[in-house]
């Protein structure tokens, strides 16, 4: 791969830039924050190149983040100022997105590797953007750096050398960095939400040891907006917090019908059971806590054991949601409740459905398009789909789903009851699927049962 220098003012570069990215953000309500430290003056490097790591970092600034700040900070540096020995422009980005663990910080380079397979799923494709940013910045004698905090955002710095000097880069394409062999893959996410610094930061370090990613929240305000962005897996929630206190937080959690669910596990000094149990609380623990209990409440409740199966109901209106998620939890199954086709992709991997019912009709993105994507994956396109609509479908829209999902139900045709019996068979299907696969990743060869045994 070769590189064609010109010289070019930097400004000039950035605007363009920007008059691109912009309606990315917008999209996502987000507010683009450009500053830029002149003179910046020219840069003598290969455009096309830099205008693309310029691109790729800001896209997926703008993927990753929702209705918050992106920041672009431009300045030039003097020789030995930053990270470079040669004065040198910078580019900081700065988003406050859904950030990354230190395991997915060590992946995140990787051709066709990103935070986790589940990003694709949640912003659209980025596997080659980083890889090649890291690539093109090497190429022309800088360096990229990152720093990440899940939950909070990341920043990106990038810094290109204002004279390019063919003679001293290296044109070969990097060497693909090694990384050590991560022992855990992890996939659970437990929100932890506390005012206590030391104790966050000690339930941090206990979680990721046993294999969670975590994100941490100081206040209570700061914990329900983490958990609408990530949809943890588990909370862990502080009673006595200035503020918005821990009862607050969990009254404000049970009442929103997409994060009821999540299992929400009270930590005080004081021992309040009554009080937690009686306001929807999962379980109580008395400070300090320990390891082993931290291990062993959330292996109670079966937090991130993936044979705890799991059906994905994605619909828009919530009396609909309701409906069926008590239906299938009644059957003893788990529930992930999400509003529509990008929240569903968002949360693919870390969920693991074995079973998805879906809507068709739904802002954002549409149960058209998610079957589109769901079946795009290889990891993804075995997961069945059924889907619950009450939009009569025309021929086309039948094409369109042919081949992608195991049955389409009516609403309005079937009652409660007969809805009841139709879900508990899928249900019952895709238990005996999931009941094979599991027997022959363990070398069993098992005969398919009739499809008309359920």
């Amino acid at each position: 791969m070769d590189l064609y220098l010109e010289t070019f003012q930097v400004e000039t570069l950035v605007n363009e830039v920007i008059a691109t990215i912009q309606p990315l953000a917008d999209n996502k309500a987000n507010h683009l924050e450009i500053h830029l430290v002149k003179p910046l003056g020219e840069i003598t490097a290969d455009l096309t190149k830099t205008r693309q790591i310029l691109f790729n970092l800001l896209s997926n600034a703008a993927k990753f983040t929702e209705d918050a700040r992106i920041c672009l900070q431009v300045k030039r540096e003097a020789a030995h100022e930053g990270l470079m020995r040669e004065e040198s422009i910078c580019f900081c980005i700065k988003d406050e997105g859904i950030g990354m663990t230190p395991e997915q910080q060590q992946k995140l380079f990787q051709p066709f590797s990103q935070v986790d397979a589940s990003t694709t799923r949640r912003f659209g494709g980025t596997g080659l953007g980083l890889a090649i940013t890291k690539q093109f910045t090497e190429m022309m004698g800088g360096q990229i750096s990152v720093e990440s905090e899940f939950g909070s955002g990341s920043r990106f710095s990038i810094y290109l050398p204002v004279q390019v000097n063919l003679e001293l880069v290296t044109l070969q394409q990097p060497k693909k960095a090694q990384f050590d062999k991560l022992t855990t893959e992890v996939h659970s996410i437990v929100l932890v939400i506390d005012d206590d610094s030391i104790t966050r930061e000690l339930l941090k370090n206990y979680l990721s040891q046993l294999g969670y990613s975590v994100a941490v929240a100081a206040d209570g305000e700061t914990g329900i907006k983490l958990a609408k962005k990530l949809r943890p897996d588990a909370i862990l929630l502080d009673v006595r917090m200035p503020g918005m206190d821990g009862w607050r937080v969990l009254s404000t959690l049970k009442k929103d019908s997409l994060l009821s669910d999540i299992p929400v596990i009270m930590t005080s000094i004081e021992e309040e059971l009554n009080q937690g149990y009686a306001l929807g609380a999962t379980d109580y623990l008395v400070k300090p806590v320990e390891s082993n209990q931290l291990g062993a409440i959330l292996n109670k409740y079966h937090v991130g054991d993936e044979s705890q199966r799991l059906v994905m109901v994605v619909e828009d209106d919530v009396i609909n949601r309701e409906l069926v998620a008590k239906i299938i939890k009644q059957e003893g199954w788990r529930v992930f409740k999400a509003e529509n086709g990008r929240v569903a992709l968002e949360h693919l991997e870390d969920k693991k459905p074995a079973l998805i019912l879906l809507d068709l009709l739904m802002p954002e993105m549409d149960g058209f398009e998610f079957v589109a994507h769901l079946r795009q994956n290889p990891k993804w396109r075995n997961i069945p789909v059924v889907v619950l609509t009450s939009t009569k479908l025309s021929t086309a829209d039948q094409a369109r789903l042919q081949g992608y999902v195991e049955t389409i139900f009516q609403k309005e045709s079937y009652n409660r009851d007969d809805l009841l019996e139709l879900i508990q068979k899928q249900v019952a299907t895709a238990a005996q699927s999931h009941l094979q696969q599991e027997l022959e990743n363990q070398g069993w060869t098992i005969p398919a049962l009739p499809k008309n045994v359920v």
